[in-house]
């Protein structure tokens, strides 16, 4: 009988032969090739991003370098601004175009040569939807016949519908009046103070629609009617050209609200020309007259 040796154990396998190509049995070995590897892959990417901040500085250098604004600089750039720029109408011009539709002239033929309304010329204006025109009682006292003129050119007769002498203010009704009655619009007078924008608005030298401006220059003054020796109290000073023909007119503020009615200037002189100092009565007392509603 034969018998079989037992066959000698087949070698241990090397642990090294089971790893991938490159790699090393030791973990560190290993690390260090993937990082390797990272750094193969990387390197294009770094490269272009140096080659584009190398383009980027050398941009950059080529550059001309900014100068700095100077003081005159800032103020020709500001000055060239404002010349460019379309200034606002003047608010003489919207005073003016809101009062316009309400202005009257009125013209008087007193039955004494000698009763003084202004050589037969002043200035009124509407404040009703039925036509009612406040102005100045000295313009109309004692007159004959009071023809009004409006705004769009009709022509009317006009009575005293009311009078307040002692502030020198008439209410007249005209025995017609425009196809379109456009009445004033009212300020208060209370909110005026000295250096206040006004202006004056009439029919001065029978000059129809003139407008003057100025300031308010004084407040609660008082005046002594020399035809009358009436003495008018509370009345706004201006410095806005008044001349006759333009008592009764309206004064405006820089709204263009009426805030009182015109009546009177100041002459030392004794010649009925403007100097300096007009006088108005405010609307709140004028439109009393009226029937109007104090503020």
């Amino acid at each position: 009988m034969t018998y079989l040796l037992d066959e000698p154990p087949a070698p241990a396998p090397d642990p090294a032969s089971s790893l991938g190509d490159g790699e090393a049995a030791d973990p560190r070995d290993a690390r260090a090739a993937r990082a390797r590897r990272v750094a193969r892959r990387a390197a294009p990417i770094g490269l272009g991003a140096a080659l584009m901040l190398v383009g980027i500085l050398a941009w950059s250098a080529l550059q001309p370098k900014a100068v700095p604004l100077t003081r005159g600089d800032v103020r020709d750039a500001i000055e060239s601004a404002l010349a460019s720029r379309t200034p606002p109408p003047a608010r003489g011009e919207g005073a003016y175009a809101l009062i316009r539709p309400s202005l009257v002239l009125i013209e008087s033929e007193g039955a004494d040569p000698d009763v003084r309304t202004d050589d037969g010329q002043g200035t009124g204006v509407v404040i009703t939807d039925a036509a009612e025109i406040l102005t100045a009682l000295h313009v109309v006292r004692d007159a004959e016949t009071i023809t009004v003129r409006f705004a769009d050119g009709t022509r009317a007769h006009a009575t005293i519908a009311s009078a307040d002498e002692e502030n020198d203010i008439a209410v007249l009704q005209p025995d017609n009046g425009p196809t379109v009655i456009v009445p004033a619009v009212l300020g208060n007078p209370a909110g005026l103070e000295i250096g206040s924008e006004t202006f004056a608005v009439g029919n001065p030298f029978g000059l129809y629609g003139s407008l003057s401006n100025g300031v308010v220059s004084g407040l609660e003054r008082s005046f002594r009617d020399p035809e009358t020796g009436i003495v008018h109290t509370g009345l706004i000073q201006i410095d806005a050209a008044v001349n006759p023909g333009n008592s009764g007119g309206p004064l405006l503020d820089r709204d263009g609200r009426v805030v009182g009615i015109v009546t009177a200037l100041i002459n030392p002189t004794e010649q009925h020309v403007f100097i300096g100092i007009g006088l108005a009565v405010p609307i709140d007392v004028a439109g009393g007259a009226a029937g109007l509603p104090n503020y």
